[in-house]
């Protein structure tokens, strides 16, 4: 264990505002400790000379050895919390759990207290909980110092949940389902302690098998990702994420900060922590069942064992409906079951032996199954019958799952006549359920973390950019108090190695002439104004103009901008080679700072299709090759870039290098809030970048 042993596993603990006036918080504390921790309990109350049979305390300091306590929880108002978080710090206390609500979230008087707080705990090194926490729980040492109704039972389990209310609501619910914990955590306010500090601390902790999480928001993105990281390579973490923030709620200044807010944020946060995110209370728990009973599987393929056809079907496709595949049997666990089953059953997965199997038979094919070298993974289903015992199948499930090592999932659709067998397999680590999707979705859970554990960590590569002609584009934008740019940010793109079309921002017609005539063919001109964004929307924009009227369409398209908004800046217009669009596939690659994770990167479909598809992927920057080839394959539209129906395959590679170098900018330059660039035409020839459009931060400049 790390530096918070002591806090889950305390041989002394200091309740301040201990009581014992029935429904008080201060009674229900104080009584859980009195009644299960198996160390000391010492009651601090200046207004009581004893509680539930204990001596009372006037302070931390009155106790006898006060710097032997590991644990002072406090229960006292906010304004008198703050002076007894202060004097346990004086005194050598180095755990303290603040259970008084009445800090940041109660307006900005709390949250002073609560700065106050968090600067004791810092002056004083202390490990803070809280404040407006429910409280801790370990099992082990039989700590509850919390005002929840019930304690857990034990288990390898641990959990964290910024939500009290949620604890109290899993501890009640897991209990009928026969789920156990080690040590349980309400997060409350993290004026110091948060998520990253328990992922580190049970990823040390030889007795958590799993963790488990409920957040509404990451303190720290970064360092969340960078712990979590190296927990998730032994220690299985699943996170239920909810809540948005505002600053994904509002940005739309770009696609890519529409498209990529908060919670893609989150998703490529979790992500990239190796996290495995759930939706539901219920998703949860079956993913910690699963994970902390069962082995994890060598590959994804399922098999499938049921005494009824109709719910094999069921659970058949279950398995189309996620990333597992059907197992397919091999030759020779074909003709075993032959052999072992009536005619009518199906030798085939899913293997149905019909409904009049006695346990012998279900045990005789299930044996067959789990040794075929094709199969990863197994669901065993059975509906009632007169010829079947659930009870005599799940100890049957049981001692097979343990002798051949394959991961199972058990679904047993029936009601009363279930339980008994359901707890065996519950207390053997198998899980079961009545719907045969929840059985598939507990396997793909497995398979999901198998992956985590067998990922390459992959350094971004660098590229030979020039940093400095790139700041020259943003301290222009600087000088002109300009947070919104476009094309004329375009030579930010060349000085990272971007490809570009051949062309430039002129500001008058003769030039304007002079780089058409530069590129040989027709150009595309668009009107160039940080006060526009949707230029062809003004007709800022013209396609396809000859050399010979390039002057006369620079002026009607000035005309345009000064008439469509008198008082927009206008720096000129861009002239710029035409590309032959048709011959390509138009993408979108962009960057967006999240206020928790940092910079984003994000492809997909581009052009006008960004806006009615958003088919797009999201990472955290920097972004690896290998996570940069994932985001071209992940999208709906990939098929598009490999040359569905007849197209070219695009030059997948070229599209890779422009998000890698992206990435790059977007970690070279904090100063970049948003940037799109779209389309990114991309063709078997390479990926060129059209059209650009970012936001900045000035004062990070």
């Amino acid at each position: 264990m790390g530096r918070l042993s002591t806090l889950f596993a305390p041989d002394r603990v200091a309740v301040v505002g201990a009581s014992d006036e029935p429904g008080s918080v201060g009674r229900a504390v104080t009584g859980h400790l009195v009644e299960d921790f198996r160390g000391e309990v010492l009651a601090v109350n200046p207004n009581r000379e004893t509680v539930l049979e204990l001596v009372c305390h006037d302070s931390l300091s009155a106790l006898p050895a006060p710097g032997e306590v590991d644990v002072a929880v406090v229960l006292v108002p906010p304004e008198l919390a703050v002076e007894a978080v202060r004097e346990a710090g004086e005194v050598g206390i180095g755990n303290v759990v603040v259970v008084t609500a009445g800090f940041s979230e109660a307006g900005s008087e709390g949250a002073a207290r609560e700065r106050e707080l968090a600067a004791a705990a810092e002056e004083f090194d202390l490990n803070l909980v809280g404040p407006n926490s429910l409280g801790v729980m370990s099992t082990p040492s039989g700590l509850n110092a919390t005002f929840a109704p019930t304690s857990p039972d034990p288990g390898s389990i641990s959990f964290m949940s910024q939500s009290g209310a949620f604890v109290t609501a899993v501890l009640d619910w897991a209990a009928e389902r026969h789920l156990g914990f080690k040590d349980v955590v309400s997060l409350g306010n993290k004026a110091v302690l948060d998520e990253s500090d328990f992922v580190r601390e049970w990823g040390e902790d030889p007795d958590t098998d799993v963790v488990l999480g409920y957040l509404e928001d990451v303190a720290d993105g970064r360092r969340f990702v960078e712990v979590a990281s190296e927990v998730t390579r032994e220690t299985p973490v699943v996170v239920v994420k909810s809540g948005r923030t505002e600053a994904g709620a509002t940005a739309a200044a770009s696609h890519t900060g529409a498209m990529a807010g908060s919670d893609r944020a989150y998703g490529a946060g979790l992500d990239a922590a190796g996290v495995v995110r759930v939706d539901t209370v219920e998703e949860l728990f079956d993913a910690a069942a699963v994970l902390s009973g069962q082995p994890l599987p060598d590959r994804s393929a399922v098999a499938i064992v049921t005494n009824a056809g109709g719910p094999g079907v069921m659970t058949t496709d279950a398995v189309g409906d996620t990333d597992l595949g059907l197992a397919s049997l091999t030759d020779g666990t074909r003709e075993t079951l032959r052999e072992d089953l009536p005619g009518g059953a199906n030798i085939h997965n899913p293997v149905d032996i019909i409904g009049d199997a006695p346990v012998e038979r279900f045990e005789r094919a299930l044996d067959t199954v789990l040794a075929d070298p094709n199969v990863g993974m197994a669901v065993v289903l059975a509906c009632p019958t007169a010829t079947l015992s659930f009870d005599d199948l799940a100890a049957a499930a049981v001692d097979l799952q343990a002798e051949h090592g394959v991961p199972m999932a058990a679904v047993l659709m029936g009601g009363a006549s279930t339980r008994s067998a359901a707890a065996t397999l519950s207390e053997a680590g198998v899980p079961s359920y009545f719907d045969p999707a929840r059985a598939v979705d507990s396997l793909e859970t497995l398979a999901e973390y198998a992956d985590i554990r067998e990922r390459e960590v992959a350094e971004p590569a660098t590229f030979d950019v020039d940093r400095e002609r790139a700041r020259a584009v943003l301290d222009r934008a600087r000088d002109r108090d300009t947070t919104r740019l476009g094309v004329e940010a375009m030579e930010l793109l060349d000085a990272y190695g971007i490809p570009t079309p051949a062309g430039a921002v002129v500001d008058d017609p003769a030039e304007a002439v002079a780089v058409a005539e530069e590129t040989g063919g027709e150009v595309v001109m668009k009107v160039v104004s940080p006060d526009i964004l949707h230029k062809s929307d003004i007709g800022g924009v013209e396609v396809g103009v000859p050399v010979g009227e390039v002057r006369d369409v620079y002026e009607t398209l000035v005309a345009r901008a000064r008439r469509y908004q008198p008082d927009a800046t206008v720096l000129g217009v861009q002239v710029q080679e035409l590309l032959d669009v048709s011959a390509g596939t138009e993408t979108i690659v962009g960057i967006n700072r999240d206020p928790q994770f940092g910079p984003l990167v994000l492809f997909g479909l581009g052009g006008v299709f960004v806006e009615v598809f958003e088919d797009t992927a999201v990472r955290l920057a920097p972004v690896a090759e290998r996570e940069a080839r994932a985001m071209t394959e992940g999208i709906e539209a990939a098929p598009l870039l490999r040359g569905a129906r007849g197209r070219d395959p695009v030059d997948l590679d070229g599209l890779v290098e422009v998000i890698g170098r992206l990435s790059q900018l977007a970690t070279d330059f904090p100063a970049i809030e948003e940037l799109d660039i779209n389309p990114v035409v991309a063709t078997a020839e390479g990926a060129t970048a059209v059209d650009l459009r970012l936001t900045l931060d000035l004062e990070a400049l």
